[in-house]
């Protein structure tokens, strides 16, 4: 029998057994620790623990409703620690996916409001297709003065894209991993 406690993670509700729940609050305060980021460091530990929500959320379904010390330990590897070096084995308790799992980054397209000239569409078609911004607006202001589809196509754009307003988001409009280090690379102060 294990004891259980309903935690609130990124503003969503999980059960958790105990020992999960420990894991998380040391990694969670040893990375306040190590990040050492002053004021900004609300703001990327309220990043991460809406990325820790969400990677509980995906692993999470209706026939295993409690988070566990393996998922824990899968989630903890994944984001690994702010200066991108993976919690340590010594940190982790031994667990076998300190190192392991390997990160896929998402790719998706986003407006970016960092490099914005009018909507942030040829920054983030620059971000997403990795290549220079200026090659994508050039290309849009000749195709808008051979028969305006730049226009037609940018307000398209414009409409359909949303903006990466979080860190997470920023991080899959470049196609980088949502870890630790990458989210404390697009925190800013507000």
């Amino acid at each position: 029998m294990k004891k259980v406690v309903n935690v609130g993670i990124g503003g969503r509700g999980f059960t958790m057994d105990e020992d999960a729940y420990n894991r998380l609050n040391s990694y969670l305060e040893k990375f306040r620790a190590k990040a050492g980021m002053g004021i900004q460091t609300r703001e990327v530990m309220d990043d991460l623990e809406s990325r820790i929500a969400e990677l509980f959320g995906e692993r999470l379904n209706s026939f295993r409703d409690v988070v566990d010390i393996e998922t824990v330990n899968r989630v903890i590897s994944q984001l690994g620690m702010p200066d991108g070096q993976p919690f340590t084995e010594s940190e982790c308790g031994g667990a076998e996916f300190c190192y392991g799992e390997p990160v896929r980054p998402v790719k998706k397209f986003f407006r970016n409001p960092d490099n914005k000239v009018l909507g942030g569409v040829c920054s983030g078609l620059s971000g997403y297709l990795n290549v220079d911004a200026v090659l994508i607006r050039v290309i849009f202001i000749v195709a808008f003065f051979l028969g305006s589809a730049g226009f037609w196509i940018y307000i398209i754009l414009w409409i359909i894209a949303p903006l990466a307003v979080t860190p997470v988001q920023k991080c899959e409009m470049y196609g980088l991993p949502v870890t630790a280090e990458n989210l404390s690379r697009f925190s800013t102060s507000k």
